[in-house]
């Protein structure tokens, strides 16, 4: 009978990301609910000592998979070596991160173990001893709750910035142990050679804390300093408009919504969007969501928390010299 609850680990150059802990943590609840152990599984090269920041946010244990060829991640090689090590230790319920990565490895890893998967998960629960994911859908008019058939492994991607994350402990006791798997060279089809990475010194859209986005009504792209004399700041990351990306104004990695990227900061402030449907549902799950737009009637504003009518160009200037004062 399958037994045990996994996370799948997120590292990038060696630095596990914000999303495992979340997924530790989150972990840890489920586990302490149901009463089984907790596994984090890290793959990586040279990754060994790493394993005891997950240790920290309560695993039981981490399986650390090393090995030069898991050093970037590539589908072909992080599948073979989960998918291995899930048919040998048959977790109960495995979990990772609705990032990129984390949706692109639960596909394959599901169609390997031949299950399904609930995909941009925002809550778990337990019931009958069974995993329930809460998820949005239709562009997140509404939500989904999904569970699972028996005798198959639950298999689930959590969205980042959701799920609290657990204190830290040192003093917490784990195991390191070393996962047993082969990878066959002639089966990798693809080798990453090099990666190319903007460095802007600012977290990841998926990660960040707190986001400063602007739409159409920054009129051009030499606008967007702006923005970017706020977010400096509040230590916030800058997003756009699926409107603001189509016209050049900035590039794709910053779009914020349905087709871009799918947020949940702490504090999202959306500048001059009106809030078509395909924004919302990327940035809906936000903490606290903040609108500026001088059209009273833009559809940001329903789903705001609070809201300025007016410029933003007379609105943003003042808000950051009244940040200046507080700072």
């Amino acid at each position: 009978m399958a037994q045990g609850i996994w996370i799948i680990a997120e590292q990038r150059n060696g630095d596990i990301r914000k999303i495992s802990f979340e997924l530790v943590s989150e972990g840890r609840r489920i586990a302490d609910k149901i009463g089984q152990p907790l596994t984090a599984v890290l793959l990586g090269s040279n990754i060994k000592e790493k394993a005891s920041e997950l240790g920290k946010y309560g695993v039981d244990n981490v399986i650390v998979a090393d090995d030069d060829r898991l050093a970037t991640y590539t589908t072909d090689a992080y599948v073979s070596v989960v998918s291995q090590m899930a048919k040998e230790k048959e977790p109960a319920i495995i979990l990772l991160g609705a990032s990129v990565q984390g949706k692109d490895l639960s596909g394959r890893l599901a169609a390997r173990l031949e299950t399904t998967v609930a995909q941009d998960s925002v809550e778990f629960s337990i019931e009958n001893n069974k995993l329930v994911a809460r998820r949005p859908i239709y562009a997140g008019k509404a939500y989904a709750t999904i569970t699972f058939k028996d005798n198959t492994t639950q298999l689930a991607t959590a969205r980042p910035n959701v799920f609290e994350l657990n204190e830290p402990d040192d003093s917490r006791s784990f195991d390191i142990i070393d996962g047993e798997f082969s990878l066959d060279d002639s089966q990798l089809k693809t080798k990453v050679i090099d990666v190319i990475q903007e460095a802007t010194g600012k977290a990841d859209l998926t990660e960040a804390e707190r986001i400063v986005s602007g739409g159409r009504g920054m009129k051009g792209p030499e606008n967007y300093k702006i923005l970017d004399e706020l977010a400096d700041l509040i230590n916030a990351t800058v997003g756009a408009s699926r409107s603001a990306v189509d016209a050049g104004w900035r590039p794709h990695s910053d779009q914020v919504g349905q087709t871009g990227k799918v947020v949940s900061p702490n504090l999202y402030i959306a500048c001059g969007i009106s809030g078509a449907i395909q924004h919302l549902a990327g940035m809906g799950t936000s903490k606290i969501i903040v609108a500026i737009n001088k059209d009273p009637e833009a559809p940001i504003f329903q789903k705001a928390d609070y809201g300025v009518v007016g410029d933003l160009f007379d609105v943003i200037p003042a808000l950051a010299e009244e940040v200046k004062k507080v700072l």
